[in-house]
């Protein structure tokens, strides 16, 4: 049973390790053994060193948004502090729970005649007591600084790092001499610290705020660890660090425009945001189809010609190509509500927290069934966010 079991699991990692996927032919694993200069070439091994290295960049975190995050959110204004707390009352909190947070008029008016109550103020009731899930803006502030923080330095470093690359200049170098291209110091560094913020982000997900596209954000955590991590094996890293640095050039910018809206900068926000919808229509639909996908594609196939791994390599590229398109017709659908309204409205695909939805955008401001949370959870206008666009 026990020699089964090992014959079954030693094929299962050949399969998994197969040389007739992973590299070209007339390639072996053998012939990386002993090879290149610095950290020689990428290993499979290399990548365990990702997984304390995540957990080191989720406990800096945590230290920045106490000690950095909170005390700019304060200064910038933010409060402390959670939405309007809701009248506690049994019945009502055992219709929110069990039955519906958004009662219809009919079960407004049983309600109303069961606690002698006047519609109006279960309405009241209901809205606040959605907002009581939501998180404070003091939180979302904080995250966003984090990821903001993280974006920008990584892509300082990444466009600092490409500028002295020759590939980054002419891309047929990603491929002159593949697969023998050994690793530097600063290659190596810059691919396993943007794994190591994603393994974060991946972990960090199940703590931080829960939004709608909770499932679709974990699938695409997954889906771009997956590809950076067979990049590496694969030593497609040249051609990764150019992917990787486009899609940090516009990340930062979302963030800052996140932390505007929450300061409630809204001119501010409205300018990083465009900005942002600029620089992310060029990169995704512009440079990246036309400068990576080009090398990825057709350079490749004239210097080095197609194998296994190639085929999923570009395929999944070209899925990534397709999510882009997907992402600017949605930045495009939040543009174009800004020229209307005359102010950046909330993303309609995730930033609306799965607790609770946004309140009534006409619901009056003044009394105590409007008046707004002290930290401005329940404000539409300005609203953006979209969990996507920040960690892609």
């Amino acid at each position: 049973m026990a020699t089964a079991a090992a014959g079954a699991l030693g094929l299962l990692w050949g399969w998994l390790w197969s040389e007739r996927f992973w590299l070209p032919q007339n390639v072996s694993w053998a012939n990386f053994e002993g090879q290149g200069d610095g950290y020689g070439y990428p290993r499979a091994r290399h990548i365990l060193s990702v997984f304390p290295l995540a957990a080191g960049v989720f406990s800096v975190r945590l230290l920045f948004e106490r000690f950095i995050a909170k005390p700019c959110a304060l200064h910038v204004g933010i409060q402390d502090s959670g939405p309007y707390q809701a009248q506690p009352n049994a019945i009502l909190e055992k219709v929110f729970m069990s039955i519906t947070k958004y009662p219809d008029e009919k079960r407004l008016e049983g309600l109303s005649k069961q606690l002698d109550w006047d519609v109006r103020k279960i309405q009241c009731w209901f809205r606040h007591r959605r907002n009581q899930d939501k998180p404070p803006t003091l939180t979302k502030f904080c995250e966003s600084m984090w990821r903001f923080t993280f974006y920008l330095c990584i892509f300082c470093y990444g466009i600092r790092f490409l500028w002295s690359s020759p590939w980054f200049w002419d891309t047929r170098q990603c491929w002159h001499s593949y697969p023998y291209q050994p690793l530097t110091s600063g290659l190596y560094y810059y691919y396993i610290m943007e794994l190591a913020f994603y393994w974060s982000l991946m972990f960090s997900q199940f703590t931080d705020i829960k939004r709608k596209d909770f499932l679709i954000m974990f699938l695409h955590h997954l889906a771009t660890i997956g590809l950076i991590t067979f990049s590496y094996i694969n030593n497609m890293v040249r051609v990764g660090t150019l992917v990787l640095c486009l899609h940090d050039v516009s990340d930062f910018l979302l963030e800052a425009a996140k932390l505007a809206n929450y300061a409630k900068y809204q001119r501010l926000c409205d300018t990083l945001f465009v900005i942002f919808s600029a620089v992310f229509v060029v990169t995704r639909l512009g440079i990246y189809p036309f400068w990576i996908l080009n090398t990825t594609l057709f350079e490749s196939w004239e210097i080095i010609g197609p194998y296994r791994s190639w085929w999923l390599f570009n395929g999944l590229l070209l899925v990534l190509q397709v999510l882009h398109v997907i992402w600017s017709y949605l930045i495009a659908r939040i543009a174009f509500k800004a020229l209307i309204r005359g102010k950046v409205s909330k993303d309609d695909r995730s930033d609306v927290e799965s607790s609770s939805e946004e309140e009534d955008i006409t619901t009056s401001t003044k009394g105590p069934c409007g008046r707004s949370s002290s930290n401005g959870a329940n404000r539409v206008n300005g609203h953006m966010g979209g969990s996507y666009w920040a960690e892609e």
